[in-house]
């Protein structure tokens, strides 16, 4: 592995590679707000070419001039376009998991040529729901909670929406607030604006909305892909809708992989998937692609 740094506008990006970009077509691993670290596991499991992941501009080891601004997907698609270009070696393959899925796929619409094939693996992309209006003020409402009392009472508010099964509608909001102590989360404010998560959730929300001509005009062939743990298009949680509502709009069926949202952990943060699985059902995704 060699470790890289990249200049963007706003920030420095770290990234790694992992192998010789000269032996086969790069596979890219993208998250947000997760960093590199996380795709431990599913990068172990992909022996057949190079792989790249790196860490968002806010998040890990990369900085921004800015660390308490909010982040748009179109910033972050950006970035991940210099990254390819940086990489030197034409169209790689990308999977992309939560708000990293989110931001490839608005690179793809931004960039149209820049991948060969991206996996979309569950974007919570609320924009394409039909309760995205409710969805829209949840998160409206998780920012200013961040805001207002620090990140354990943000957090649950958002771990509390991310599980919800179905659509939402006004009354969710007139719900009382979760304690973050049921999740073992701290009640206490640090004071600390730089979240990741809650960089993002300023930048936009959850409000993103594919624009379903533009990545139909692209180049790149664009897979959804849902975990099976993460129930249907209608009784699903927030980002595994979303995927199935993105490929039906694409006129297509979401690919369904191991596990959930976390299919792919083997371990980290404390949450163990089905890597194994994963990896196996991704390298046959990938391969019927070609």
């Amino acid at each position: 592995m060699t470790i890289h740094t990249l200049a963007v506008d706003g920030a420095t990006l770290t990234y790694d590679v992992h192998g010789d970009l000269s032996s086969g077509t790069p596979f890219v691993l993208v998250a947000s707000p997760m960093d590199a670290a996380g795709f431990e596991s599913l990068r172990s499991r992909i022996k057949d070419r190079p792989v790249v992941t790196y860490d968002p501009r806010n998040a890990g080891r990369s900085r921004r001039d800015e660390p308490t601004a909010a982040v748009t997907p179109e910033q972050h698609a950006d970035d991940l376009h210099a990254l390819i270009v940086a990489l030197g070696v034409g169209p790689v393959d990308v999977f992309a998991s939560s708000g990293g899925a989110v931001n490839a796929l608005a690179c793809v619409e931004r960039h149209p040529d820049a991948m060969r094939t991206l996996v979309a693996h569950e974007p919570p992309a609320g924009g394409v729901l039909p309760d995205r209006v409710a969805i829209s003020a949840i998160c409206a409402d998780i920012v200013a909670t961040y805001d207002a009392s620090g990140m354990g009472w943000a957090m649950a508010k958002f771990v509390g929406i991310a599980m919800h099964r179905g659509q939402v509608d006004d009354g969710y909001l007139a719900q009382p607030a979760p304690d973050p102590a049921q999740f073992g989360m701290p009640t206490d404010d640090t004071g600390d604006r730089t979240d990741p998560l809650m960089s993002n959730l300023r930048g936009l929300g959850c409000d993103y909305a594919a624009d379903v001509d533009r990545l139909r005009q692209a180049s790149t062939r664009v897979i959804l892909a849902v975990g099976e743990e993460s129930g249907g298009p209608d009784d699903g949680e927030l980002a595994g809708r979303a995927a199935h509502a993105i490929a039906a709009a694409l006129g297509k069926d979401a690919v369904v992989f191991p596990g959930g949202h976390n299919g792919f952990l083997g371990g980290e943060y404390g949450q163990m998937g089905k890597p194994d699985e994963f990896a196996a059902t991704l390298r046959e995704v990938l391969s019927s692609a070609e």
